[in-house]
């Protein structure tokens, strides 16, 4: 089997030895190429090349959430064909790794190189749902290009969260938790639409739902972690569904404190709840539409801020070495 392991030498929790470790144990079972990325967007650019030469069977992300984001885009450049795409794999190296701890396996490169070479040894591998965000006609960001996502997706809130942790690392801090509970008491306390939501959520043949103050688009579930703690904000998203949706229609600090309660006591079977949440199950296909412009992420990368997006879950969209 002829694999491309594509390796980000920045990721958080990576080595040069770490590295070559795995790039060594990688090469003991297929017949491996290491292609470090070098920007954003390199990752893509490489998977997608890999596809098209017609040759890769099975690339790994090693990295964080992005590049394993930047892969899956490379990968489904030209759609979705889980049957001839080449096969995915990952090696966790950033900071919290949802994508990847998600699927069930350890949150150690090592480690779950590990699980990785006896799944290659025993054929083992799933087909996984994933979405798709696209620009909303009719608005001014229809011709953003589409883009797929893992496990989630933000208008309002928790991207703005997002967006500050990045401006926080781009000045040379390190992606901690407190980090992002610091950068939540500032989004919560600049944040200009807590007092009244601006998004609308539209799908067929349903009544839209209006005023919504934030929204979370969930591929699976866990949403995120804080630290060995997994954090459910839709607890039944599955990769074997369409798309599951939180949204919040009040955002006071009375309610911010219940829905982070809420959130830090969740589990697979309850996650948060109220009058003010609303919660939608495999949802195949809806748009969000804001009233003002607010900032978007996907799989924990800020994309800038959206009027419009238009969400689509598509079943069985490529195939994972698990």
């Amino acid at each position: 089997m002829r694999a491309l392991l594509v390796v980000n030498p920045a990721a958080t929790t990576t080595s040069a030895r770490t590295r070559e470790v795995i790039a060594r144990a990688l090469a003991s079972e297929v017949k491996l190429e290491v292609a470090p990325t070098e920007c954003r967007g390199h990752a893509r650019d490489l998977a997608r090349r890999a596809v098209e030469s017609g040759s890769v069977e099975l690339v790994v992300a090693f990295g964080g959430d992005g590049t394993v984001n930047e892969v899956v885009n490379g990968l489904l450049h030209h759609g979705p064909d889980p049957g001839g795409l080449p096969r995915l794999a990952v090696v966790p190296g950033g900071s919290t790794n949802v994508f990847a701890r998600a699927l069930g396996l350890p949150n150690h490169a090592v480690e779950a190189t590990g699980v990785l070479l006896d799944a290659l040894h025993r054929g083992r591998e799933r087909e996984i749902g994933l979405g798709l965000a696209a620009g909303l006609e009719g608005t001014r960001d229809e011709e953003v290009p589409d883009r797929w996502f893992t496990f989630c997706a933000g208008l309002g809130f928790d991207a703005g969260v997002v967006g500050g942790v990045e401006q926080q690392r781009e000045r040379g801090r390190r992606s901690t938790h407190a980090l992002y509970v610091r950068q939540m008491v500032r989004q919560f306390l600049r944040d200009p639409h807590r007092g009244r939501g601006t998004i609308t959520l539209e799908r067929p043949d349903a009544q839209p739902v209006r005023d919504l103050s934030t929204a979370i688009v969930c591929n699976t579930a866990p949403w995120t972690f804080l630290g060995n703690r997994p954090v459910y904000a839709a607890p039944r998203a599955s990769f074997d569904d369409a798309l599951d949706v939180v949204g919040l229609t009040r955002m006071s600090a009375a309610a911010m404190t219940r829905y982070a309660t809420q959130l830090l006591r969740s589990s697979p079977e309850r996650g948060p709840r109220g009058g003010n949440v609303v919660v939608l199950h495999d949802v195949t296909g809806f748009t969000l539409l804001s009233q003002a412009p607010l900032p978007f992420q996907l799989d924990g990368d800020h994309l800038g801020v959206r009027f419009g997006v238009r969400f689509t879950g598509v079943r069985r969209a490529l195939r994972v070495i698990v």
